[in-house]
């Protein structure tokens, strides 16, 4: 049968770009639909095979390639505007509005979920307690309008799978949908294990609030005798970069290759975000090296204390001070820690969902 994948928007390669890639391998004659396509020559090559998604309304509004995210009102009439009825199977890879577009009751629409939306849901207050009149009116009202055209495009959806038990209950709580959890895919064949380690802790990200990198370096501040290397770039880079003491280095982004090479030698990465998964911890392990993360979401499932990793309760620098002296004074098997990694391989993944997505979709056109 005909497919169509659905994207939210296509601007990088970030997690969920590599779920779409992975998909796309699976099934490499499909056709791609995204509010947007902004992805660079290296980014398409690597996640569309070189392909354009097929865009909507929005790509041509002015200033969309910066700032298109300032048209999250028009993201609903943007996403129900794909005329899909020529598919018989529809598959979203979704966080905002993907899982919302129209189908008929001849479809089968599968949606990989990567969690409702969290600035209309979970994280409402976190994003509208310090914004100022008219902007916080302005901004509640385009949030409650999206959380009522949320819920009332469910019924679009045959299929939920999400990607971590923690919003699989997130998917049953705000949704009142059942969804099976299948892990998303981590490149652990390229993150290759390394025993000898060097000196140094390792975080890396993008630098936004929510990840929460600053707060890693304020407790290194704390700890001078020790050595934090960040990786990353994005809104908080100056922020962290000028209250960074000596004995902790930026190096800004970094091609994967470098990555690697940091990841693998690093004591330990440190990871202080609530993520619906976290892809880059799995990564961590791989080559060997523990991770400190924090006791919630995703890496509540992936890190097991003093397993592969240590625990901190609370995002705050008292608690990652702890966590790091903790960890120090802890024995892992590094190698069982790269071995029980390869769980989370992409084969795997693309075994799973293939077997979930075909199943169920020669089920629903018998």
């Amino acid at each position: 049968m005909k497919i169509a994948i659905v994207h939210d928007w296509l601007v990088t390669n970030a997690g969920a770009e590599k779920v779409l890639r992975a998909i796309v391998d699976i099934y490499p004659h499909a056709d791609i639909y995204s509010l947007v396509d902004y992805l660079s020559d290296e980014d398409r090559k690597i996640v569309l095979k070189g392909k354009y998604a097929k865009t909507s309304f929005i790509q041509k509004l002015p200033f969309s390639k910066n700032n298109f995210r300032n048209y999250l009102p028009l993201f609903p009439k943007a996403i129900e505007s794909f005329d899909l009825s020529a598919y018989g199977l529809i598959i979203s890879s979704s966080w905002a509005v993907a899982k919302g577009v129209r189908k008929s009751k001849n479809q089968t629409h599968i949606s990989y979920c990567y969690t409702p939306i969290r600035y209309a849901w979970d994280l409402y207050d976190e994003y509208t307690q310090n914004l100022k009149q008219p902007k916080k009116f302005l901004v509640s009202a385009t949030l409650k309008y999206i959380r009522k055209w949320d819920i009332s495009t469910l019924d679009r959806v045959d299929y939920f799978i999400a990607d971590s038990n923690f919003v699989q209950e997130r998917i049953n709580r705000i949704y009142n949908r059942e969804a099976i959890v299948i892990y998303p895919p981590v490149d652990v064949e390229n993150f290759k294990f390394c025993e000898k380690k060097d000196d140094y802790y390792l975080t890396a990200s993008r630098l936004v609030p929510y990840k929460k990198t600053k707060l890693i370096v304020e407790a290194f501040n704390e700890m001078p005798d020790k050595k934090l290397i960040v990786i990353g770039s994005g809104d908080d880079y100056e922020n962290i970069q000028k209250i960074a003491n000596k004995n902790i280095q930026l190096f800004g982004y970094q091609e994967k290759k470098n990555m690697i090479k940091y990841m693998q030698k690093a004591k330990a990465f440190i990871y202080a975000a609530v993520e619906d998964f976290g892809i880059v911890p799995i990564e961590a392990l791989a080559c060997g090296t523990p991770v400190i993360a924090l006791d919630d979401g995703g890496t509540h499932e992936t890190i097991k204390h003093k397993v592969n990793g240590i625990h901190f309760k609370k995002q705050n620098k008292e608690n990652i001070m702890d966590a790091v002296n903790e960890f120090e004074m802890s024995k892992f098997d590094l190698k069982k820690i790269s071995k029980d990694a390869q769980v989370y391989s992409t084969s795997r993944f693309q075994k799973e969902i293939k077997e979930f997505i075909e199943y169920n979709a020669t089920y629903e056109n018998k």
